[in-house]
């Protein structure tokens, strides 16, 4: 079984590159790292990654990152494949001043419907036992309840990825071809049907160290004249396809008009309720 080596406290700096820079980059830091335990074997290192982010019907967690607020988080379940027996990772990643807490869940699929409709976690949810994984699954229902949030947002995109060796408190990844859509749903697919580009020109460069920076990654930044920037992949899709896009679902809207729904009278209600509903149907 692959050990998931990832940083649960960390700093994080990112920055927007040209593919040309993006390839000297990886040439240096591969002078230094290693490629991490998912990348190990595949071609240029890299693999796909999809998000779906939850989120309030007013957007909540979007809204606190673009009003600046220090202290903040984001809630999104993480999957590398559509397999039914593989993982997927219910993650909050929270922003506390500087610093980035990450907690991160191994939960089985077969349990995202009914977890997310509002029924308590149980130990048989999660994929593989382990009390960090219990005490963050418990952190991200009780975020999820109190927001009432529902899916919002697939993003995809390519990650290279890179760690040092042992404890993995280096970490840099290269991400490409990043494609956002709406999604209201929990299915999990590996396929967008309607896919907006995002940082189309543009290849994200994310630094993620534990303790203080190393020497040689602070030569790499100024060797490349690299410039801080933020690149928040959920915030921007937001902003590309627009916030009414995002905050109602499918069912009784088309894109640029309110329409009624034949199914109800409150077309914009919350993802979640479509979930209770059809649990609720399945059980009698």
């Amino acid at each position: 079984m692959v050990t998931d080596r990832a940083q649960r406290i960390r700093r994080e700096i990112k920055y927007l590159l040209s593919e040309h820079a993006a390839l000297a980059v990886r040439a240096f830091v591969n002078c230094y790292l290693e490629p991490d335990e998912f990348a190990l074997g595949k071609v240029d290192n890299a693999y796909p990654v999809h998000s779906l982010y939850l989120d309030s019907n007013r957007l909540f967690t979007y809204c606190a990152t673009t009003s600046g607020d220090r202290n903040r988080f984001k809630l999104r379940i993480r999957y590398y494949d559509d397999n039914p027996a593989s993982p997927v990772f219910f993650e909050i990643k929270r922003r506390i001043n500087e610093g980035i807490v990450k907690q991160r869940a191994r939960v089985r699929r077969d349990a995202i419907a009914p977890l997310l409709a509002g029924e308590s976690p149980r130990r048989e949810h999660l994929h593989s036992w382990k009390p960090q994984y219990w005490a963050d699954l418990l952190d991200f229902w009780e975020l999820a309840q109190r927001l009432q949030a529902a899916s919002r947002l697939h993003n995809a995109y390519m990650r290279e990825a890179y760690v040092n060796a042992g404890k993995a408190s280096v970490r840099v990844t290269i991400d490409r071809a990043v494609r956002v859509e709406p999604e209201f749903g929990y299915d999990l697919s590996t396929q967008l049907d309607k896919a907006t580009l995002i940082f189309a020109d543009f290849v994200i460069l994310e630094l993620k160290f534990t303790e203080k920076m190393p020497s040689w990654m602070i030569e790499m930044v100024r060797g490349f004249d690299l410039k801080r920037t933020g690149a928040a992949k959920y915030v921007q899709g937001v902003e590309i396809l627009g916030q009414e896009k995002v905050s109602r679902r499918r069912t009784g809207f088309e894109w640029g008009q309110s329409v009624t729904s034949t199914a109800t009278s409150a077309p914009w209600l919350d993802a979640s309720a479509d979930v209770r509903g059809s649990l609720g149907q399945s059980h009698r």
